[in-house]
């Protein structure tokens, strides 16, 4: 089993930063991707930005410019500094990442989430 424990929500105000830390623990063989999602109320959850192993990092329109994801590949944690929040930005924020639990079994997980809440 591999856990994925995330920290670093709250609340902030529009224009504001937020750092979120993703660390993943457990069974790891190797770690491929790690990313982050989100979903806000009423919302189906929606990728913000990924990062591969090899420091390869795709983002969502919506946050190109403002958030950077980021990972140490030693400490197996991925992270996601966000700068110039918006309202919309409000959501729960879910740390993803897929490796190898052994070199012939895969794994996926997902975190327990942490809230982002942007507002005046």
């Amino acid at each position: 089993q591999v856990q994925l424990v995330e920290s670093g929500g709250g609340l902030v105000q529009p224009g504001g930063s937020l750092r979120l830390s993703c660390a993943a623990s457990g069974s790891i063989f190797s770690i491929n991707g790690m990313g982050w999602y989100r979903q806000a109320p009423g919302k189906q959850r929606e990728l913000v930005a990924t990062v591969t192993s090899g420091g390869t990092t795709t983002y969502a329109d919506s946050v190109k410019g403002r958030f950077t994801i980021s990972r140490n590949n030693g400490k197996n944690t991925v992270y996601l500094q966000m700068n110039g929040l918006k309202p919309e930005d409000t959501a729960v924020y879910y740390c993803n990442a897929d490796g190898l639990v052994t070199p012939f079994r895969v794994f996926g997980s997902w975190g327990q989430g942490t809230q982002v809440t942007v507002s005046s």
